[in-house]
């Protein structure tokens, strides 16, 4: 089992923490029968990734909408656990967690690996990446904060107006399951499971692209990247520039680490000279580094000076 495990590349060891993660979200089975929602006291903490708390089988809070839910006591209280909650996951992964620990994120990748023709990364898809910082400002705080003003209680309106996430993973399953709530269909329903088809189709031919343009939580850690606990580094000694790993990097990063960078490691393998690796791993490098360095060669002197910036993805620009 061990030696299977070995085996498996990158993407491979990502794939099943992703898969584990997303069961242990949703490791209340019985509310997918039952067509209920839990509410015991683990919902009184958040998991890492966008998992809404609203899907039968969750059992705990999705950190977005418990943000938006703790802003009812402001301004009278500064909301400091949930701020303290993304402070402690943004520091210690950064948007890792979108890489490993966000079901919504899988679902993305397996519709992606649908055979079809797909979009290739470019200057503007890089530009709208900038929407998930304007959706993190308006729809989860601003318009929050706004009806608070107004009516005295916080509307999140991400969670109700706008999150697929919530939708396929709350409202599609209690609406096959529970018959009193599919009498009770209306429009922001429909709206939602419109704004919900058209992520699914778009994922198909673009590479996740609600965590790219839209997901605000993603933001938050995006903030964090450069300075994470865990993560990718980079050997600036043996970095030649050839910006190998922007090309073959399925999202919008510029240079390895940037705030587009989910640090899934899949370009610690891709670099000829072995200058990336995983900030946890022990100083000898992993086994794509080795390998990557014993192939490097000439190679490397080859690709020397060939970029155009200070680090790693200066000459970025591959598809998707």
């Amino acid at each position: 089992m061990m030696a299977r495990l070995r085996a498996l590349g990158a993407e491979g060891k990502r794939r099943i923490v992703q898969v584990l993660a997303a069961v242990l979200y949703n490791a209340n089975v019985g509310g997918f029968l039952k067509g209920e929602i839990y509410r015991g006291n683990s919902k009184k903490f958040c998991v890492p990734g966008l998992n809404c708390y609203s899907c039968p089988g969750a059992i705990a809070s999705c950190p977005l909408g418990a943000l938006q839910a703790s802003l009812n006591s402001f301004p009278s209280a500064v909301p400091l656990y949930m701020l303290g909650i993304l402070l402690v996951f943004g520091a210690l992964l950064g948007r890792a967690i979108c890489a490993f620990l966000c079901p919504f994120g899988l679902i993305q990748e397996l519709l992606h690996k649908i055979p079809s023709r797909k979009l290739k990364k470019n200057a503007w898809t890089r530009r709208l990446t900038v929407i998930k910082y304007v959706v993190l400002v308006v729809m989860v705080i601003a318009l929050p904060l706004y009806f608070l003003m107004v009516n005295g209680v916080v509307t999140p309106a991400f969670c109700k107006w706008l999150c697929p996430a919530g939708t396929l993973e709350g409202g599609v399953p209690l609406m096959i399951t529970n018959e009193s709530l599919r009498s009770q269909i209306g429009w922001l329903f429909s709206w939602k499971a419109l704004v919900t088809v058209a992520v699914v189709v778009a994922s198909v031919f673009i590479f996740r692209p609600f965590c790219r343009f839209i997901c605000p939580l993603g933001a938050i850690y995006s903030l964090f990247n450069r300075v994470a606990l865990f993560g990718v580094r980079v050997d600036k000694k043996k970095c030649t520039h050839c910006g190998a790993c922007a090309r073959v990097c399925k999202m919008d990063v510029r240079i390895v680490n940037d705030r587009e960078c989910l640090r899934c490691g899949e370009c610690v393998s891709r670099c000829p000279t072995g200058a990336i690796s995983c900030k946890f791993m022990q100083k000898g490098g992993t086994n794509h580094e080795k390998t990557a360095r014993t192939h490097a060669g000439a190679g490397a002197s080859v690709l020397h000076g060939a970029g155009d910036g200070t680090q790693p993805g200066g000459g970025g620009g591959g598809s998707l």
